[in-house]
């Protein structure tokens, strides 16, 4: 058993790009960064007070990942102590439950000494999560295009999207379970058919890092936006003044309530300035893709 201490970070992200509903994740440069120690029981204490919340015992989504990491692979972890510092949003559509389920993983292997190769990191965070998109990209970086039907995976990994990102941020918290259950039971198939087609395209454009072509199928969404879209206060207004201002498209980030804006390198400052002149409601975050997935220090 290797025994601590070591840091794991690991970075937000961003999921479905519109058509790519739970299929489709891109990770983003902000970081949440777990200072594990040894302790005499389990402790996770946070520097962010948004964190408040958020259990500090082994009720806390990253104790419970890597307790889950552990029986599932016939080990007993020893209790920790970990300090958490979080860049991330909580609640609002940067992925953080995956960073925490990412953050668990990394911690049990870690520990543990599991060994596990890539591919078995993401079946098991996506077994834990329910879906791949948020924690393949937290695991990997980059952007990941993955099929995950809760009992294989399958993933292709793009190492380096090329592309500049702005984040509008409204003040309240959307909680993912409430958003999901704004979804249909069912679409047609005509509906399906379009859907899966734009999220084809999107997933090509994405391999090809043409961004142009990913903005218009970000927009060309209909499992889940026209369902979740009433949500955000000015959605057709703040997406018509990002194409006008030059940006590659808009979409709902995740389940929400964050809009993602993919915009051309060297523009986010403009952009992103213009954007919060006109939609004061949002706080605009710039960033970009994370190469980076969840890294041991």
């Amino acid at each position: 058993m290797n025994m601590p201490g070591f840091s794991v970070v690991v970075p937000a992200s961003t999921a479905n790009l519109g058509p790519g509903f739970d299929s489709v994740g891109l990770a983003l440069g902000l970081y949440m960064t777990v200072n594990v120690s040894s302790h005499a029981l389990w402790k996770v204490s946070y520097n962010n007070e948004e964190y408040n919340g958020i259990p500090n015992d082994e009720q806390n989504l990253i104790v419970k990942t890597v307790m889950n990491v552990a029986e599932k692979y016939g080990k007993k972890p020893p209790t920790l102590l970990l300090n958490v510092d979080s860049e991330i949003p909580l609640g609002k559509g940067f992925g953080s439950s995956a960073t925490a389920i990412a953050a668990g993983i990394e911690i049990a292997n870690q520990v543990l000494e599991l060994g596990l190769a890539d591919r078995e990191k993401v079946m098991v965070g996506s077994q834990i999560e329910g879906h791949a998109d948020n924690v393949s990209a937290a695991l990997l970086g980059g952007a990941v295009v993955s099929y995950f039907d809760g009992e294989s995976i399958d993933y292709i990994h793009i190492e380096k999207p090329t592309v500049g990102i702005v984040v509008l941020v409204p003040p309240k918290v959307l909680p993912t379970e409430d958003s999901r259950n704004l979804l249909p039971a069912q679409l047609s198939h005509k509906e399906a058919t379009r859907n899966s087609a734009s999220a084809c395209v999107l997933s090509a454009a994405l391999a090809t890092n043409n961004w142009e072509t990913i903005g218009r199928m970000m927009e060309k969404d209909g499992f889940h936006e026209p369902h979740r879209k009433h949500l955000f206060p000015s959605f057709e207004e703040i997406r018509q003044s990002s194409k006008e201002l030059g940006a590659y498209g808009m979409t709902i980030s995740g389940a929400g309530p964050s809009l993602f804006v993919a915009v051309p390198i060297g523009k986010e400052d403009v952009i992103a300035n213009e954007l919060a002149k006109r939609y004061p409601f949002y706080k605009s975050i710039i960033t970009q893709p994370s190469e980076a997935g969840s890294i041991v220090n």
